[in-house]
């Protein structure tokens, strides 16, 4: 069951209807079946998974409570590393280093092999498992006390809106939503309404239309010149972040409808200025987990520079294995990870560039918004590519190989650009922090008017195909 689908709707809106008419105290009851009943849609049999990582988290946590020394709580808290790592090896990441070290074994022409595991992959099995991982750290390290009612704890592990792909919440804001009675409030109700028509937006009309042509390019990129790859990879940019923040939009905006208060997981990170803010404005509660249980855990910036550089490096170095089991993911991660130990080097002749052509500040943050684009989308060409191999070999045509642009189907490939247009012309509009609440909002027929818009455009150029949102394969 996807979000953009008939399936979806008709299940949200019963959902709604039956919680906001049945008591307070029943509703978690309904929401923890439509929860199991939505991943269950997938593949009903990995719901065991969820369900076997929730009670060993509930009672590693009540044991860890019932602790005062952190030692004590030290083997619980291990007992929840090993459970959520080892499920996410076998399931994820045990083919990918079985087929690596056969390669090796390969090259050195020795005899050993090792079987594959015939498996699917869960639907958001990394995004359940780091908020799992993040309340056993939060016990253990006495943040937060262990949640004592375990449906709720259920709940919070298993909540749908987010289940698959995030965001990522922690169990210090969403669990004590659970105990609060949410009464039915039109003005919420419609602006979780409104994030969610903005986020099918942005699915439907935007990254299913891009992914078009981008598949084909990626698919056959041997067949096509550097003009036509380096435009598919601008356009990977915008399917990606249109794809991801569009299930985002639409999982915080489901979740508002019921009354519960979702993290922001993207803030227009294509208008960040270096790769730094880039970082704090996409997929915000990855980075902020990286940061408060990996980065800080690892010493931060507080054990020298040089350390400081290395963790840096090991966050986005696991933060590229957490997103796929490919070379190419590790690869990504680290070239962010380069980027991030750039941003920290002091590079004299950076500042000096700057000053001998004295930019004015707007020209100067558009110069540098366009660079940190650029640099970002030089790794999205190993995200996107099967390959290392073929990421080379599409960087290489990009730089070398310029010819004519691929255009299959003039007015398809217009409805891309003209979508990648309104998607930058509101990000602009949201930016600015004052066109779209003085203007647009302000007045019901100028709101109503968005919306109608919006909803034409979706039913008129959408693609309306069976396509999942690109991080439930992660």
């Amino acid at each position: 069951m996807i979000f953009h689908s008939l399936q979806f709707a008709f299940f949200f809106i019963s959902v709604v209807t039956l919680y906001f008419a049945i008591p307070h105290r029943y509703r978690w009851v309904l929401l923890l079946i439509a929860s199991y009943f939505f991943y269950m849609c997938w593949n009903w049999k990995y719901i065991i998974l969820i369900i076997f990582s929730t009670v060993v988290h509930y009672i590693a946590g009540s044991q860890m409570s019932r602790l005062t020394d952190k030692r004590k709580r030290l083997k619980y808290l291990i007992l929840c590393l090993c459970t959520t790592v080892g499920i996410l090896f076998i399931f994820k990441y045990y083919n990918f280093f079985s087929n690596s070290l056969n390669g090796t074994f390969r090259a050195l022409e020795l005899p050993w092999s090792l079987a594959s595991l015939n498996v699917l992959l869960p639907v958001g099995i990394s995004f359940y498992s780091f908020q799992t991982l993040s309340y056993a750290f939060d016990v253990y390290r006495g943040d937060i006390r262990h949640e004592k009612h375990p449906g709720l704890f259920a709940l919070y592990v298993s909540f749908f809106p987010q289940l698959v792909a995030g965001p990522i919440e922690r169990a210090t804001t969403l669990l004590p939503q659970f105990y609060r009675e949410n009464e039915f409030n039109e003005t919420r109700i419609v602006s979780g309404l409104r994030l969610m028509l903005w986020g099918l937006f942005k699915k439907i009309v935007v990254a299913n239309r891009l992914a078009v042509y981008v598949d084909a390019v990626y698919g056959n990129f041997a067949l096509h010149s550097g003009t036509t790859l380096m435009m598919a990879t601008y356009m990977y940019a915008f399917q990606i972040y249109c794809d991801f923040s569009g299930y985002s939009d639409i999982a915080i905006g489901a979740a508002r409808v019921l009354g519960y208060n979702l993290s922001q997981n993207f803030s227009r990170p294509y208008f960040s200025k270096n790769v730094t803010e880039f970082w704090r404005r996409w997929h915000i509660s990855l980075s902020t987990w990286f940061r408060d249980y990996l980065y800080i855990p690892l010493g931060g910036n507080h054990l020298g520079y040089a350390r400081m550089l290395f963790n840096l490096m090991v966050v986005f170095v696991v933060s590229g294995l957490w997103h796929g089991a490919n070379w190419t993911f590790l690869v990504w991660g680290a070239i962010h990870g380069v980027y991030a130990i750039a941003a920290k080097l002091k590079v004299p002749w950076r500042d000096r560039l700057v000053e001998r052509f004295r930019l004015a500040p707007p020209l100067l943050s558009a110069l540098r918004m366009i660079i940190t684009f650029h640099l970002v989308c030089l790794a999205w060409i190993y995200f996107r590519a099967t390959s290392i191999v073929d990421a080379n070999l599409i960087l290489w045509r990009i730089f070398t190989l310029p010819g004519q642009l691929f255009v299959p189907a003039l007015d398809q490939f217009v409805y891309g650009l003209f979508a990648i247009l309104v998607v930058i012309a509101v990000d602009a509009a949201i930016e600015s922090k004052q066109f779209v609440h003085r203007y647009l909002l302000q007045r019901r027929t100028r709101r109503w008017g968005v919306y109608i818009i919006v909803i034409i455009i979706i039913v008129l150029i959408g693609v309306f195909d069976e396509s999942q949102f690109i991080y439930f394969q992660f």
